[in-house]
């Protein structure tokens, strides 16, 4: 069943106050195996000497921590934030938003994206004698944003309530616009800037990233 909305109801705020952050109550193995997975795909590329997709993997993961934090913050705020995650539906939750599973595969969708790019990633799709058409690593970011807007949509309907959405204007056009598209966009470009440029985007990012976890957990805002 696919949900595209949020339903403002009340059995879906009272979901979002049962959530138990950083509880270990439901923690299991998995937790494990899936770290064993993402420190091997991540150890394999840099014996390989594919710092490209290195780069790609932790620009969208770091855009992704951004985004978390801000929800969190959101539901701080507000009393709801704009996406949450269920008790029953994780071993772990990370903040309201995210739980262990939905971030460990976050940190690879960056590496799998980019590697679905053409060898030449200056290619265009649709262009004719050589004019025109759009861009190779739009036409993936935008692919991506809409299978994962997608995804999140049969998660929102899962009997588990894998995803909770409270907020009636929120679902599946928002996220894949506000949300998706820049993740997607960050994996797909950023290992093309040059050097010094991505390593000064990669450090801003993930120094903002370590400050705001840093200030905010302590705090109990997140």
């Amino acid at each position: 069943m696919l949900v595209f909305w949020g339903d403002g109801s009340q059995h879906a705020k009272d979901l979002v106050s049962q959530i138990q952050v950083r509880s270990t109550d439901n923690f299991n193995w998995t937790f494990i195996f899936i770290l064993a997975v993402v420190f091997y795909v991540y150890w394999t590329e840099i014996n390989r000497k594919n710092y490209d997709a290195i780069v790609a993997g932790l620009a969208l993961y770091g855009v992704h921590w951004l985004y978390e934090i801000g929800n969190a913050i959101i539901g701080h705020v507000t009393g709801y934030p704009l996406w949450s995650v269920s008790n029953e539906s994780t071993t772990f939750i990370l903040l309201i938003g995210v739980c262990w599973e939905l971030s460990m595969m976050f940190s690879l969708a960056g590496i799998i994206s980019f590697k679905m790019l053409p060898k030449d990633r200056t290619a265009r799709f649709f262009s004719e004698n050589g004019k025109g058409g759009i861009d190779c690593r739009l036409a993936g970011a935008l692919s991506m944003a809409l299978l994962f807007a997608l995804v999140e949509s049969f998660l929102a309907g899962t009997s588990n309530h894998s995803f909770i959405w409270v907020y009636r204007w929120w679902g599946v056009l928002p996220v894949f616009v506000t949300t998706y598209i820049p993740f997607f966009l960050a994996s797909n470009y950023v290992p093309d800037m040059a050097p010094a440029k991505r390593n000064r985007f990669l450090i801003a990012i993930w120094g903002l990233v370590a400050l705001l976890l840093i200030i905010l957990i302590p705090l109990g805002i997140i």
